[in-house]
């Protein structure tokens, strides 16, 4: 099986932190956010993946060759951001599985996918959301997919697509995709993934779907927040530090310096980071960032950011120094 993934998005939303890192390698619970997807991939099995990437493409090919060597993987550029469909289709020349799993770069799943994965059929994982205007819908009818709609105006269900697709049948989406660009389907004004797949299940595929209530989503500081909380935990991971109170859960890097502080609860220290005469909770310090004498809660701190002064709430980008008086 092959991996699609992708991370090609600009991460408006999580400025300033993405002027510097493509959104998929923002630290959160004590490594990129790609990473956890990676992990997960690997504990079933899929040791191929290709990634679609754009902005600051070249960061994550040097992520992805440096930290999982056992990966293979191939990296495709999209040079114009043009909807996940015209993605995927950057991607088909890669499409050399008879299985695909599709999963967006930018969400973290918790999701049993064996059984999924073994039933050798098209299908593709949905949440029940109270506002579905933002997604792709699946309509069901005698648990198969009737009809998808990509961000209806009206809303027609309320089962959203949250970005893992397990797909049985390449050869069928390749063809769906080709006639997406062929015809010059768009739904507002872009290559919608939503509408290949929906010509799939026109074509006779049966595309079931699979319940996904652990979706996390990294797209914005607050939810990049509560998905820190949410790894914590899962696996909440630190040592033992001479004068430091760790009121779990919460992730200390081994790497990191850390003095006179009180960290946690759902606080991460990521790696190289020095810490001192502060409290730091429910907060993010990447990798390199120095915090002294500061009290910090609900914060962003960018790699190798210094913060020193008193408590504030802080959302600063990667390189910017902050002093308080």
């Amino acid at each position: 099986m092959r991996a699609i993934i992708p991370v090609a998005g600009f991460g408006k939303r999580l400025k300033p932190h993405t002027y510097s890192l493509p959104k998929v390698l923002l630290n959160v619970g004590g490594k990129p956010i790609i990473g956890h997807i990676i992990d997960k991939l690997i504990e079933e099995k899929i040791f191929k993946a290709t990634f679609i990437i754009g902005y600051l493409g070249e960061k994550v090919v040097e992520y992805v060759k440096n930290e999982y060597p056992q990966l293979k993987a191939d990296f495709v550029e999209q040079k114009e951001v043009l909807g996940l469909g015209h993605a995927i289709h950057m991607a088909v020349p890669t499409f050399d599985e008879k299985e695909l799993f599709i999963i967006l770069g930018d969400t973290i799943f918790d999701v049993e996918l064996k059984e999924v994965l073994k039933g050798k059929k098209t299908s593709l994982g949905v949440k029940y959301v109270d506002d579905p205007r933002r997604f792709g819908v699946a309509v069901i009818e005698d648990d198969k997919i009737k009809r998808l709609v990509e961000k209806p105006v009206t809303p027609v269900s309320n089962l959203a697509l949250v970005g893992l697709y397990y797909i049985a049948n390449p050869e069928l989406l390749k063809e769906c995709l080709n006639e997406l660009f062929e015809k010059d389907i768009r739904t507002n004004n872009e290559f919608q993934l939503t509408d290949a797949l929906q010509l799939m299940i026109e074509k006779g595929e049966d595309v079931s779907v699979f319940p996904v209530e652990g979706w996390y989503d990294c797209g914005k500081p607050e939810t990049l927040l509560s998905t820190n909380r949410f790894l914590l935990e899962k696996k909440n991971l630190h040592y033992k530090l001479d004068n430091v109170t760790v009121i779990e859960p919460a992730y200390i890097d081994k790497s990191a310096v850390v003095k006179n502080s009180v960290i946690g609860p759902f606080a991460t220290i990521a790696s190289n980071c020095e810490v001192s005469e502060s409290i730091i909770k429910n907060s993010i310090i990447s990798p390199g960032a120095v915090v002294k004498r500061a009290m910090l809660e609900n914060s962003i701190i960018g790699s190798d950011a210094v913060v020193k002064g008193n408590y504030k709430k802080l959302n600063t980008g990667d390189s910017s120094e902050i002093e308080f008086y």
